[in-house]
Formats: structure tokens, C-alpha cells, sequence
């Protein structure tokens, strides 16, 4: 009985020693189970040894005769120090490495060319190549170094395309992706958009119907139809791809910094009171796309914010909370003293990732940064949030009640603030992060 239950242990176990794991990650695709146990099944063919007519005439023999608590079946029969076991593994690894350079050769290829096609090419122009590639790595890695202190308006277009991950870095590729995202997109219209008036999908539309007029109500761009409209297909496709979390209120807010920044490439004057009617069909369609697969890309980092019960905003209140109980402990003291929540303030700043705090140049001039960081939106906003508290230390600590206290912190004045106050908070955070980032047992009770 006891040889039994061991047997069945290590049928149980899959970590063995020396048995193969699979590794996951961008670059190495899951190591396919089936694969392997195909390899160890043809192995142990080749392996097998026919014992039944033969008496065992030596130690190996009767080993390999008797079952024990190693046995563990027809899968694994192998000594795990023998060779035929290390050529096992060599076989595997073999296999899956020819399977994850031909699924990196596949994505190199352009799609206008086949594979033969490269396959064909000179040494030479492969070496170039790999040094091509190394070197979009330097410049993408250059290009967050520089976006990091702010953009130039100019540029700030396509540097936010090739921030987000939308742009390809290689340049021959930039004009076929553009033209095939901004398709694909007005397929979504054209697939789903009519979908709108269907019962499942009523509450949808108009919950985004009611929210769009109330999208930065004081900048006259944001009131004309035709921007509402854009508004309204852009967050009713997004919504009905993302039935996880749906569209949730805030997520309106998240359209306007990237369609001002696509706004901007075609427009020199005020990009805030511009009447998008003196835009071509061609341009309005394209600012369209830009704006909605950028937006995409941001909330796919910060998707967790808006499911059901919206975990990762509270997630983040709470680190919030005990970042600031760690880094100023006279203003964490005072919010307890009058009863005062952060869920109460911080939840908008999570929520609307500050834009309902800041003007609209300032909250562009953020997410400059916020690209540029390493999970900006969903790590470094935390930083910048206990800055931006601590920022206005002096009249928290002045007001002494309840309601003075959430009237103060739902009405900041940055009415005024301009890129120097942006700058200033970027530095503070950024210091807050080098101090706690790696360490979050600092900021733990």
C-alpha cells in the first residue's frame, strides 16, 4: 500500500528533478506540453528494451525491472542522469528554439515579401540588418530619455505614436501600419457601430451619450457636434472590444489629451477653440483612428481601474494611503483627525489619472513623462499623485474640519500651472520613487 501512494506521488509531481519547465515570456513562447511528451514517448520506443523472455543477467537488468517509488509510468522511464535523458532534452530544446526563430523570422518579414525571399539574402545584408534592429532598440530607448523632461509640440505627434507602441520604430514600416490600423478601425464602425441601438447595448451608448457633453465643458473644442460624434464612436467601439470592464465614467477624459495632440498636427493656431469643420474628411478620419488606438494601448497597462468593483483603483488608494502615512506623517495624522478618506479625493485622481485637477496643457505635458516611464501610467501615476498631495501640505494643514478639508482637495488651484509646476512635480515624484519603488516595506505598517 505504501509503494502505491509513493507511485502515485510522483505521477502527481510535476517538478522532478531535471524534468523541463516551461519558460514564459515576449520572447519565448509556453513550451508546448504535447511536444514534449511526444519527444519522451518516442524516446522511450527507441529506448525500450524487451525483458519479458529475458532473465535478468546483471544489476541494470533488474533494475530496470523493478518498480519503485521512481517509476512513475510510461512518460518518464528514464534515469535522470543518464544520456539518453540529456539528449532528451537537447532534442526539446532544439525544437523549441527552431520554434521561436521561425515565429521571430515570420515577424520580421514584411508581408509584400516571402520567405524565401529572405532567406535568400547575402550574410552581409543580415548582419545590417541585426545591427538595424539593435540600433531602433538605442533610439527607442534614446527617444524616452529625451520625451522624459517634455516634447517639443511639434514632434509631440508621432513621438507619442511611437511612445505608445502604435508606430512601428522601423521607418519602412510606419506609413503601411498607419494605413492598415486606421482600415481596421473604420471596419470596427462599420461592423459594430449600428449595434448601438440594440437592446444589450443601449445602456451603453448612453451612458457615453450623456458623458461626452460633460468632457471639459469650458474648452470650446470638446462642445462642437462633429467632435462629439468622434467622441462617441470612438469610446462605443472601445467598449463593446473590452466586455470585461465595458465603458466606465472617466474613461471619456482619456480620449481628449491624445485627440488635441493629433488635432495639433494639422492645426498651428489655438487647438482649443478650433472648429474642426475647416479639417478635411481625410485628416478628421486619421485623428480618429490615431486617437483611439493610442487611447487603447494606454488603458490595455490600466484595464484592472475599470472592471467590475474596479480593484486596481483601490489597490492604489491603499498604496497611496501608506505612501503618505510613510513620506509625511503630520498630513496622513490630519486626514485621520477630521475622519477624512483617501478613497474620498484620491479615487478621481486614479480614475481620471488627474485631468480633472490639472488643465488640459498640463495633464498633455504629464503624459509626456508618463509615456516615457516604465508602466507610467499604472506605477509612476502613484508617485505623482503623493506629490501632488504633499505639494499642498501647508493648506491642508490650515483647513480644520470635515468638509473644509474635501473642499480644498476636490478644488486644487492649478488653474495657472504651467509646465514649470509640471516639471517641479515630475522631479519631486520621481525622488519618491527612487526612494520607495524598490523597497515597498518602507511605505508598510
Amino acid at each position: 500500500m505504501a509503494a502505491e501512494n509513493s507511485k502515485q506521488f510522483w505521477k502527481r509531481s510535476a517538478k522532478l528533478p531535471g524534468s523541463i519547465q516551461p519558460v514564459y515570456g515576449a520572447q519565448h513562447p509556453p513550451l508546448d506540453p504535447r511536444l514534449t511528451k511526444n519527444f519522451i514517448k518516442e524516446r522511450s520506443k527507441v529506448n525500450a528494451v524487451p525483458l519479458k523472455n529475458k532473465k535478468a543477467s546483471s544489476f541494470h537488468e533488474f533494475a530496470r525491472n523493478t518498480s519503485d517509488a521512481w517509476d512513475i509510468g510510461d512518460d518518464e522511464e528514464e534515469d535522470f542522469s543518464s544520456p539518453s535523458f540529456q539528449t532528451l532534452n537537447s532534442k526539446v530544446a532544439l525544437a523549441t528554439a527552431a520554434q521561436v526563430l521561425e515565429n521571430h523570422s515570420k515577424l520580421r518579414v514584411k508581408p509584400e515579401r516571402s520567405q524565401s525571399t529572405t532567406c535568400d539574402l547575402p550574410a552581409s545584408y543580415q548582419v545590417i540588418k541585426s545591427s538595424s534592429d539593435a540600433q531602433l532598440s538605442r533610439n527607442s530607448n534614446e527617444l524616452r530619455k529625451c520625451s522624459w523632461p517634455g516634447v517639443p509640440r511639434e514632434v509631440r505627434p508621432v513621438t507619442w505614436r511611437l511612445l505608445s507602441g502604435y508606430l512601428p520604430a522601423n521607418t519602412e514600416r510606419r506609413k503601411l501600419t498607419l494605413q492598415r490600423k486606421r482600415e481596421e478601425y473604420f471596419g470596427f464602425i462599420e461592423q459594430y457601430y449600428d449595434s448601438r441601438n440594440e437592446e444589450h447595448h443601449q445602456d451603453t451608448y448612453r451612458q457615453i451619450h450623456i458623458d461626452i457633453p460633460r468632457t471639459n465643458p469650458l474648452i470650446p473644442l470638446f462642445q462642437q457636434p462633429l467632435v462629439q460624434e468622434i467622441f462617441e464612436r470612438i469610446l462605443f467601439i472601445w467598449a463593446i472590444r473590452h466586455p470585461a470592464s465595458g465603458y466606465v465614467q472617466g474613461i471619456n477624459d482619456l480620449v481628449t489629451p491624445f485627440f488635441v495632440v493629433f488635432l495639433s498636427e494639422y492645426v498651428e493656431e489655438d487647438v482649443e477653440n478650433f472648429d474642426v469643420t475647416n479639417l478635411s474628411q481625410d485628416m478628421l478620419r486619421s485623428i480618429e483612428a490615431d486617437s483611439f488606438w493610442c487611447m487603447s494601448k494606454l488603458l490595455d497597462g490600466i484595464q484592472d481601474n475599470y472592471t467590475f468593483a474596479q480593484p486596481g483603483i483601490q489597490k492604489k488608494v491603499k498604496a497611496l494611503e501608506e505612501l503618505v502615512s510613510r513620506i509625511d506623517e503630520q498630513v496622513h495624522n490630519h486626514f485621520r483627525r477630521y475622519e477624512v478618506e483617501y478613497l474620498q479625493f484620491a479615487f478621481r485622481w486614479m480614475n481620471n489619472l488627474l485631468m480633472r485637477e490639472l488643465p488640459l496643457r498640463c495633464t498633455i505635458r504629464l503624459w509626456d513623462t508618463y509615456q516615457s516611464e516604465p508602466e507610467g501610467f499604472s506605477h509612476f501615476h502613484l508617485y505623482v499623485c503623493a506629490a501632488f498631495l504633499i505639494k499642498w501640505r501647508k493648506e491642508i494643514l490650515d483647513e480644520e474640519d470635515f468638509q473644509g478639508l474635501l473642499m480644498l482637495l476636490q478644488n486644487l488651484p492649478t488653474i495657472h500651472w504651467g509646465n514649470e509646476e509640471i516639471g517641479l512635480l515630475l522631479a519631486e515624484a520621481y525622488r519618491l520613487k527612487y526612494m520607495f519603488a524598490d523597497a515597498p516595506n518602507h511605505y508598510r505598517r
